[in-house]
């Protein structure tokens, strides 16, 4: 079997995750990093290529002998990574510019999925301050205030009254999410819980992945800041037979309105649904696997994670064997003190080798960095801690018990991932 040198970007837990589960795979040569985290950096090699330059990206990739290039975060597929990539005949898992779309612009995705007939919230986009204000007035009641375009996930402000609506639309235009906010998408709120479906296709085949929930807020009881994800399990429990059909044909009708327009969409696309009293509703498409999400798919998945990226590059998805485990992951993430706001890195951690040695944990590092032998915080959220077990209740236990012997100066979690479908 021919092994390919693979060349990940990205930084996170998603990406450590990513790196993990193409490391196990009997078709992977030599891996590369730009620019990696401390766990990253333990199972590959760190290169100095910046991921959001195409044409550094695509040199490097080509001088180097790559074969395959894994894009993990949203950045470089926006600014047409993939088509760079592709265009020297490498082979690339992650969306062109124009299907990434999907998440760099929200007005742009909200377009698609009215030529798809995709159930969502309705909406009005604006340009003008004056405007957007006078239609938030009008709603007088809860709303959703977006900017449109790519806020590291902090861009969504979910409003209970019009004077914190208004507060959420003068963060856009006054430029809290930079030129994100230059334009701001309005919707009514939507009820009920929320489940994330992420689905690989390479345009034309769409396989969905296993159903998992993340948690948004800060703190316990769902209080606080939206955040990039405090913890996640899976799969969810509450989401019927029809709500799983629904949403898988609602991702197949994406896949083929794009097609329609124009745009192959190869890569991951993620659904983040409402399970609204009318059915599954979208609340956002994203271009690129979640990010905790990814922390409890990919260890229950059983692929060889080559052989499916490549197969969603060159259009043999159908071909490929994805099964899934009967066992249940949570995910729990230890994020430094003050996220999502102001937080102080350069602590050491210790435990993580301790937590790691339990039955059934994996733990992902986010945002660390190495110091020697040692490990420091370098971000918000730190590290992921992922426990999978036969059963739900024993998959939380083993996350907390791992949780439990790491340490570091501020450590904060939220003590409640997953309690309430349990």
């Amino acid at each position: 079997m021919e092994k390919i040198d693979i060349l990940l970007l990205g930084a996170g837990g998603r990406e450590h995750a990513l790196l993990k589960k193409l490391s196990e795979s009997p078709r992977a040569g030599k891996l590369y990093v730009a620019p990696g985290n401390g766990g990253m950096l333990q199972i590959a090699e760190q290169v100095p290529v910046n991921q959001d330059s195409p044409e550094d990206v695509a040199n490097w990739a080509l001088e180097n002998g790559i074969g395959l290039v894994v894009i993990g975060p949203e950045a470089p597929l926006v600014v047409g990574v993939a088509d760079a990539v592709r265009s020297k005949g490498i082979a690339c898992f992650g969306p062109n510019a124009d299907a990434a779309r999907m998440e760099g612009s929200k007005e742009f995705a909200k377009q698609v999925m009215a030529r798809a007939n995709v159930p969502t919230a309705a909406y009005q986009s604006f340009t003008d301050r004056e405007a957007c204000e006078a239609y938030v007035r009008s709603l007088g009641g809860p709303c959703v205030i977006k900017a449109d375009g790519l806020a590291a996930g902090k861009g969504v402000i979910v409003a209970q009254d019009t004077q914190e609506a208004l507060r959420g639309v003068s963060l856009c235009f006054e430029g809290e999410f930079g030129d994100a906010g230059k334009t701001v998408v309005v919707e009514e709120m939507l009820e009920g819980p929320e489940c994330s479906l992420l689905a690989l296709t390479d345009g034309t085949t769409v396989v969905p992945l296993a159903t998992s929930q993340d948690h948004k807020r800060a703190y316990d009881g769902d209080k606080g800041p939206n955040t990039g994800g405090m913890g996640v399990y899976s799969p969810v429990p509450m989401v019927s037979d029809e709500e799983l059909a629904i949403m898988t044909d609602v991702m197949n009708r994406t896949v083929a309105q794009l097609a329609k327009d124009g745009i192959k969409y190869s890569g991951c696309l993620y659904g983040g649904f409402m399970l609204t009293k009318d059915g599954p509703k979208v609340l956002e498409f994203n271009a690129r696997f979640g990010d905790p999400e990814t922390q409890v798919v990919l260890p229950r998945m059983h692929a060889d994670l080559v052989e499916v990226f490549l197969a969603c590059d060159n259009g043999t998805l159908a071909d490929v064997d994805i099964a899934w485990g009967n066992d249940w992951a949570v995910s729990v993430v230890l994020a430094s003190n003050g996220y999502p706001g102001s937080y102080e890195t350069g602590k050491h951690i210790t435990g993580i080798d301790d937590a790691a040695a339990l039955e059934g944990i994996t733990v992902y590092h986010a945002g660390t960095k190495l110091d020697g032998e040692d490990v420091l915080t370098a971000g918000g959220r730190v590290l992921d801690v992922t426990a999978v077990a036969p059963t739900f209740a024993e998959a939380r236990t083993r996350a907390y018990a791992a949780c439990d012997l790491i340490e570091f100066e501020g450590k904060q979690f939220r003590t409640d991932i997953g309690a309430r479908a349990l």
